[in-house]
């Protein structure tokens, strides 16, 4: 079965379809009332989320059909020490199609190899939110119309930040697309997006400190929050938590029909008064994001063979010739697992792990 596990999973002209999809369910949406009647979703979150789950959950009810799941590793097999691939089994037997957030990166992954029916990555780790992806490109369509011809900054945690890594990904592949990275020093952008994503594709990108100096030229501006979960080191997280705060003094300077983004949770990187003004558009990112899992639920539940058979081909692997070292990969819990590699770069020989993306390094 085919499942939506990296936002570049699926092709623009897929993702427009599904925007396609969104918007007429937005203008009629008793025609879908029951569109997934009979059908059950299960929500397996190994890790603690509200909008996503919730979103889900309705999107599926008003879909018509039915939710089961859990909310916490706590209340699952995971707690008994039952592998990601023997949860996806179990569950492939009870439901029609999954909607999974883990910890470890690449789990989703792992465990749409072995549920036999399609896997929605809601999240895993520090790697991909492809579905909050579709949310922000719902939310920019319908704010801006295009695609093409923006300038977008990213502000906040730049190197945790799932969300951002996805929908940079997602940008890539439209013309004349601007990048303006506003990030911490210790919290940059990965050097791997900059070469794979953003150099390989032609971007035009700039990195600054200052969110004053870049707001001005911003045509979006997606803020993120300072994830604490994602830190080690609890000194080092609570120097940099307040690093950005947008404030309305600060909007002085940007564009007026500038569109404000958040993923949410939020903690203070926005003001409140913000959310009054006609440029804040996260709690319509909220709502968008359940019709566009409404519309990729429909989607994956009545794919053709076809769209199973045009699916993105992983390219050339690598298996067990290198072992991942990064800690948060579900290769360092899953110890049964084959360490599998993609080649990114034949000319550099550079390696990535199918998981995680994390580079190969030869072993000495």
């Amino acid at each position: 079965m085919r499942s939506l596990i990296d936002i570049v999973d699926f092709s623009t002209r897929e993702i427009q379809q599904l925007i396609d999809t969104a918007c007429d369910i937005i203008e009629r949406p008793q025609e879908y009332a029951e569109a997934c009647k009979g059908k059950k979703l299960a929500t397996l979150f190994f890790e603690p989320s509200t909008r996503t789950r919730l979103s889900f959950e309705a999107a599926m009810l008003e879909l018509g059909g039915s939710v089961i799941g859990f909310s916490e590793a706590n209340s699952s097999s995971a707690s008994k020490g039952e592998s990601i691939a023997d949860t996806a089994r179990v569950i492939g037997c009870y439901a029609d199609i999954i909607a999974m957030r883990h910890p470890k990166e690449g789990a989703p992954y792992v465990a749409a190899q072995h549920a036999g029916i399609p896997v929605i990555n809601a999240g895993d780790g520090g790697h991909c939110h492809p579905t909050q992806t579709l949310a922000d490109l719902l939310t920019i369509y319908r704010e801006k119309g295009t695609f093409d011809n923006l300038t977008v900054g990213f502000c906040g945690d730049l190197k945790y930040g799932r969300t951002v890594h996805s929908l940079i990904a997602a940008l890539s592949r439209y013309h004349n697309v601007n990048i303006v990275l506003i990030s911490p020093e210790e919290l940059k952008i990965p050097s791997y997006v900059k070469r794979e994503v953003l150099e390989k594709n032609g971007m035009s990108y700039m990195q600054t400190t200052s969110l004053e100096e870049a707001i001005p030229q911003l045509d979006v501006l997606y803020m993120t929050r300072i994830q604490r979960e994602r830190f080690d080191d609890l000194e080092t997280y609570e120097r940099l938590k307040d690093s950005y705060i947008l404030t309305l003094d600060k909007l002085q300077t940007a564009k007026a029909d500038m569109c404000i983004l958040h993923p949410l949770p939020r903690v203070n990187e926005i003001s409140v008064a913000v959310d009054g003004d006609s440029r804040a558009c996260y709690f319509k990112q909220v709502l968008n994001g359940k019709y566009m899992r409404m519309a990729l639920i429909l989607k994956l539940l009545n794919q053709s063979a076809d769209e199973i058979c045009d699916a993105a081909d992983e390219g050339e692997l690598a298996v067990n010739t290198f072992r991942c070292t990064n800690p948060r990969c579900i290769t360092s819990t899953e110890q049964e697992l084959d360490h599998i590699f993609k080649l990114m770069n034949a000319e550099h020989g550079i390696y990535r792990c199918l998981y995680c993306e994390t580079r190969a390094v030869a072993e000495k």
